[in-house]
């Protein structure tokens, strides 16, 4: 039986967590067309509880910010009661668990928005596969920059998403701005080439992010907010070539804002664009005071070791949590892994490849 770091209890903000273990957020596809979440959601949290932290699938601002289907919002009342359904379940377990709030950005189509074109920092087209539209799969289409007056609506869309989190029993927020979406599009320069406050130097292009952050903390005290970030990602067509001076600016002034945790994308399970070295948990230890996760194609024994060398507090975990409800108790207890190689039900409706994946019995 393990006894290992990731076993040991530690404390985000006001919360206990009884290992340092965390569920990444993982998009399922289970909110159907409404984008309300059910029972069936309710009971996959509670299926995993037996993590330190939980933080929820990526979840909308807004229907601005729509970009894939099934996945659930955070913008109206129904879907307020709906996420209240998995808090209220999570309540007796103990467990923490954050919200995850996203706007996609460019990662979206004109299908998801009635013929309107999604929206980024600039008129920069994703090069990648195919997006899955609700009308079939489509190739993606050149955003329409987003103005100044909008940003700032998009800015009051998380703060009131921050509010309506806080309104469905959530323990804190995480704000998403890794993995190529909007956020992300603002801090690359691959994506973002405007010539006003949002654009060029680092300060500039770090502007939306921060606003954002600001704006979730009219509703959050900072402890019970998270950010997430991914220096090393080509996910959704990022990658700029001055990320080793961009990241380390984002992390210290993310820093400034005392955080209780820094989520950090640092494997490099979505690829690396290659202009260097990826950079590691370690240069941004000393950068950031708050908590720090690390995420990406973690095994136990390399989660072990970060967190030995006090590069992490917290190791998150995603798809081995898709096929192993209990996996800090079969961590704990040397019990073997059900693999996650069959992606065919990762996001259909219902609870096959969702719910019906038994805990280990020895």
């Amino acid at each position: 039986m393990s006894q290992g770091l990731l076993f040991e209890p530690t404390t985000l903000g006001d919360y206990r967590l009884k290992n340092r273990l965390v569920m990444a957020p993982m998009t399922r596809g289970r909110a159907g067309s409404e984008r309300v979440p059910n029972d069936i959601m309710a009971e996959h949290y509670f299926q995993r509880a037996s993590a330190g932290l939980l933080i929820t699938e990526a979840t909308v601002v807004s229907a601005q910010g729509i970009g894939w289907i099934g996945s659930p919002g955070i913008y109206t009342d129904e879907m307020v009661e709906g996420w209240r359904k998995v808090t209220d379940r999570l309540k007796p377990t103990g467990t923490p668990i954050f919200l995850q709030l996203w706007h996609c950005g460019r990662a979206s189509h004109s299908d998801f928005h009635n013929g309107a074109l999604p929206v980024s920092a600039s008129a920069v087209r994703l090069n990648g596969d195919t997006i899955r539209t609700p009308l079939g799969k489509k190739p993606y289409e050149t955003p329409r920059p987003l103005t100044v007056d909008e940003i700032k609506a998009v800015v009051d869309d998380y703060r009131k998403a921050a509010a309506n989190a806080k309104a469905a029993g959530f323990s804190g927020v995480e704000v998403h701005g890794a993995n190529g979406y909007l956020i992300n599009q603002f801090l690359d320069s691959t994506s973002n080439r405007r010539q006003d406050q949002y654009g060029g130097s680092l300060e500039n292009r770090f502007r939306f992010f921060r606003e954002v952050l600001e704006a979730v903390l009219d509703v959050w005290p900072a402890k019970h907010v998270g950010a997430r970030i991914s220096p090393n990602g080509v996910h959704n067509d990022m990658g700029c070539d001055d990320y080793r001076d961009l990241f380390p600016y984002v992390a210290a002034e993310i820093d400034k804002l005392h955080l209780g945790y820094l989520h950090i994308m640092d494997g490099l399970a979505f690829g690396f664009h290659g202009k260097g070295e990826p950079m590691t948990l370690a240069e941004f230890r000393p950068l950031f005071k708050g908590l720090i996760i690390g995420n990406c194609g973690y095994t136990e024994e390399a989660a072990e070791a970060r967190i030995a060398a006090g590069d992490a507090d917290l190791i998150a975990f995603g798809r081995p949590y898709i096929t192993n409800p209990d996996l800090p108790e079969r961590f704990r207890n040397g019990w073997p892994l059900n693999p996650a190689e069959d992606m065919s039900l990762w996001y259909t409706p219902g609870p096959e490849g969702y719910t019906d994946y038994a805990p280990f019995r020895p």
